[in-house]
């Protein structure tokens, strides 16, 4: 976590005190998400998944949330008062070839559409709390992964998604965080013959991440060792910048 930059000056803890929402919350990364929230002292947490969810801590409000259901999304929306920070957590992967138009369309519908409309649908409240914006993402959004390469493309759009959103809301108050991921030991992941981080560390390292305000968190051996030295310094970040700088010169 050393190698990288932070946004600003580190800011309290976005998630001490606050309400935090996080999709995909009834398993592997995002239920070690709302254990973590809850152990930094969250205030309130709400959990979205897709099946009805239940969990012993009386912080913890459960949200029925499938990211492709507009429907849901809006219902989501209307019942949540208050929100400081979002996490787009759900996603999918699917192991097919690039000719598999229907299984792009399908990973492109949740991990891309889906933070976008959930974002979309919750901008009203983050921006009343000037709040945070998490989109866990994965190394997958910088170069393809030959086993799934369609996953790999709606990750590379949601990556770019989130430098959008990070250039675009940033004079509203807003921090937007990409995390970019390596393997985690879950069930998306377990056809995968590779070494995979604890989903509990991971929740601990993306949380660490935004409480120190860097913007592309990094929070397993694997990115680490794939990105630290060079992404916060590299052309992809310097190009970032330059772009942004186009936006504060035209206001």
């Amino acid at each position: 976590m050393s190698a990288q930059t932070p946004a600003s000056a580190p800011a309290p803890d976005p998630v001490v005190g606050r309400a935090v929402l996080i999709t995909g919350a009834n398993r592997g990364l995002g239920k070690a998400l709302v254990e973590q929230a809850l152990n930094r002292g969250a205030r309130r947490v709400y959990a979205g998944t897709r099946q009805p969810f239940t969990h012993p801590d009386e912080r913890v409000r459960p949200v029925l949330l499938d990211v492709t259901d507009p429907a849901q999304i809006e219902a989501a929306a209307k019942s949540i008062e208050e929100l400081d920070v979002l996490i787009n957590n759900a996603g999918v992967s699917i192991f097919s070839g690039l000719a598999d138009r229907d299984a792009l369309e399908h990973q492109l519908a949740v991990n891309l559409y889906g933070p976008y409309d959930v974002a979309h649908a919750f901008m009203p409240r983050l921006l009343e709390a000037r709040g945070t914006v998490v989109n866990v993402l994965s190394l997958a959004s910088v170069a393809p992964v030959p086993m799934t390469p369609t996953y790999s493309v709606s990750k590379a759009a949601a990556l770019s998604l989130t430098q959008a959103m990070r250039m675009l809301l940033s004079g509203q108050g807003i921090r937007v965080h990409a995390v970019l991921m390596g393997p985690v030991d879950t069930d998306m992941a377990r056809d995968l013959d590779l070494p995979k981080t604890a989903p509990q560390d991971a929740a601990r390292a993306i949380l660490d991440g935004v409480a120190a305000g860097i913007e592309d968190i990094l929070p397993d051996p694997w990115s680490a060792q794939a990105l630290a030295e060079t992404w916060p310094t590299g052309p992809v970040k310097v190009l970032e910048r330059e772009m942004a700088g186009l936006l504060t010169a035209a206001r």
